[in-house]
């Protein structure tokens, strides 16, 4: 197949593009510098150009704090929104499959019950927003899927795994949220879950994360454990008490039954994918730091 991937210098592009070139594609990764998906007019030229057989959509505006800023929302719906209407409006000229990387902050986060592909959008933040805009923009599509991914990190990229780790390095009293329940995905067993899906016609709203559930309080303490750091002290606090500029769905528990239902292999536990990443990007140590 000739396949598309937008985003392609991000974390989840970087690994995608490399697993769909081990399986024999033909791949062309198109980032910011070669494709401004929010310009129709450069995206007709692109996508007709090279007349793909599927796109995978992985270009986002991701910077869900700063997207609640005024002078930031429109540049985030621009990207979310126009732009995914953009992919999708080739796509259905050319007759080409479209994969839609989305969230799971386009539900509302309330209760505890695993959320199903087809519940209710209900975002409560701008980039759940302008996200869910670009859900509806996909659905117009005949061939399309939206899969729906949480808490996303990967060696080619800024993620919370991380962010733990560098403020480990200089702080020995850590405190993180523990009144929100989701589960990580690591963006190299997503990218062959994408990969598989690809090439099938399945098509529809899937969820796809590791497997397990955990807040982000006792993600910390897995990747301080697993790093082999020791003389930090991790704290619980709310929600609230971290006072994060965008609110976050208290529930990222996402049902991923569709998956099994459909044939596709569910992806690992949360904790062998964080193990294998560290191994990846060599930040496994000895414990006496």
């Amino acid at each position: 197949m000739k396949i598309i991937v937008t985003g392609a210098k991000g974390q989840l592009g970087k690994d995608l593009v490399e697993e769909l070139n081990k399986r024999g594609h033909t791949v062309i990764g198109a980032d910011k510098e070669e494709l401004d998906i929010t310009d129709l007019r450069a995206v007709s030229c692109f996508l007709k150009s090279e007349k793909p057989d599927a796109v995978i959509h992985c270009a986002a505006w991701t910077a869900v704090d700063a997207a609640e800023k005024s002078e930031n929302e429109k540049i985030c719906r621009l990207v979310n929104k126009t732009g995914t209407e953009n992919i999708a409006k080739l796509c259905r000229e050319l007759s080409a499959k479209m994969i839609y990387i989305s969230t799971d902050y386009v539900f509302s986060g309330k209760g505890d019950k695993p959320w199903d592909p087809d519940d209710e959008r209900t975002p409560i933040n701008v980039y759940g927003q302008t996200k869910y805009e670009g859900e509806l923009a996909v659905e117009k599509l005949e061939k399309y899927f939206i899969v729906r991914t949480s808490w996303v990190f990967g060696a080619g990229g800024n993620n919370f795994v991380k962010t733990v780790l560098r403020l480990a390095k200089s702080n020995k009293r850590l405190s993180f949220v523990c009144d929100q329940f989701g589960s990580p995905t690591y963006t190299r067993d997503l990218s062959r879950l994408l990969a598989d899906m690809v090439q099938t016609d399945k098509y529809g709203a899937y969820h796809a994360s590791n497997e397990g559930i955990c807040s982000w309080y006792e993600f910390t303490l897995e990747i301080l454990k697993q790093a082999g750091i020791k003389n930090v002290e991790v704290s619980p606090i709310s929600a609230s008490e971290f006072g994060a500029a965008a609110k976050r769905p208290e529930n990222s528990r996402l049902n991923k039954d569709k998956l099994t239902e459909n044939g596709f292999e569910r992806l690992p536990d949360w904790r062998n994918a964080l193990s294998r990443y560290l191994d990846e990007t060599g930040e496994k140590r000895d414990g006496k730091n």
